[in-house]
């Protein structure tokens, strides 16, 4: 079966190997990539190593609404159907000092984790439609682990730096907070989309190795960090084997609105947003649970109204 797949952040780490596992099962992939320069190289590698001339490089800034608006017109003018999208691209900026904003004016996790995938797959959706059996996947962390705590709250108020100035910045947090809101438009998106056929879905990535290009975005803290963890890390091409089997297995065919580990197992909700000491370590040492925030619908629906009003005026162009 030839699928039409576009998978973000295509160039490196995981975003590459799954690419070249798409490609090396014959589906045509298109690699959506920020730096079309330096991705042209990988494309010329992933030809050259599965015999698939059906891979094409499209660039692509998840952070931007003008690229992600571009993208798109160039994808919809070009194929009638999309079978798969992939939501891997991220910023992951760790002991980044500044509290950043795209030039839409969100904080740089979240336009970039949160608000250009929404975006782009409604701009997408059409052709999803027009798929037999299509799927949207969002890569999400074991960061979300932090949600817990249930001290720990995404600061929804403070998404265009209202409080920049005024609050301690922390990119790390940040991070964890962006891959949270992801998970929460998952379950929402699923929802509205269960009668269109399209299955949305979420893969919790367990500590996978880094790429040099991505440990060179990271402080020197975490350089070391993650380059400590590396050599006891797993390969990308795991996870990668698990964004193929997750949009393509008859195991996964009737999933949608889930969170799926790195076993490939569906997890399930805790029971508590405030779990009692000996629930919470039962949680965090499982890889079965993700916080009962996830389930909350105020912080579902706040994320959702955020990302509908701040990608209004793209949508109804």
């Amino acid at each position: 079966m030839n699928r039409v797949v576009i998978i973000t952040g295509a160039n490196s780490g995981i975003g590459k190997a799954a690419a070249m596992k798409f490609a090396t099962e014959g589906d045509h992939v298109i690699m959506a990539c920020r730096n079309v320069e330096r991705s042209y190289s990988v494309l010329q590698e992933l030809i050259s190593i599965t015999g698939n001339s059906n891979i094409e490089l499209f660039q692509l800034d998840v952070s931007s609404f003008t690229s992600i608006g571009q993208f798109a017109m160039q994808f919809n003018n070009k194929f009638n159907n999309l079978d798969l999208l992939i939501h891997n691209a991220a910023y992951l900026k760790h002991g980044e000092p500044r509290y950043l904003l795209s030039e839409d004016g969100i904080e740089l996790s979240f336009a970039t984790n949160v608000v250009g995938p929404y975006l782009l797959t409604q701009l997408l959706l059409p052709q999803l439609n027009n798929a037999k059996q299509p799927a949207i996947l969002n890569a999400c962390t074991t960061n979300i682990k932090h949600f817990f705590d249930p001290k720990r709250q995404i600061e929804f108020d403070n998404m265009r730096g209202e409080y920049a100035n005024q609050r301690p910045f922390n990119s790390y947090k940040l991070y964890g907070d962006s891959k949270m809101a992801l998970f929460l438009l998952t379950i929402k998106l699923a929802e509205q989309l269960k009668g269109q056929r399209i299955r949305v879905n979420a893969l919790q990535i367990n500590r996978v190795k880094l790429s040099p290009e991505t440990i060179a975005n990271l402080s020197p803290r975490y350089r070391i960090l993650a380059r400590l963890q590396n050599p006891t890390s797993q390969p990308a091409s795991s996870m990668a084997k698990l964004y193929y089997d997750i949009c393509t297995s008859t195991n996964y065919a009737d999933i949608t609105g889930s969170l799926i580990n790195h076993h490939g197992a569906v997890m399930d909700a805790a029971i508590s947003e405030k779990p009692h000491p000996f629930q919470l370590m039962r949680y965090l040492t499982s890889d079965q649970y993700y916080p009962a925030y996830a389930t909350n619908r105020t912080y579902m629906n706040q994320i959702w109204d955020f990302c509908e009003q701040a990608t209004e005026t793209v949508l109804c162009k």
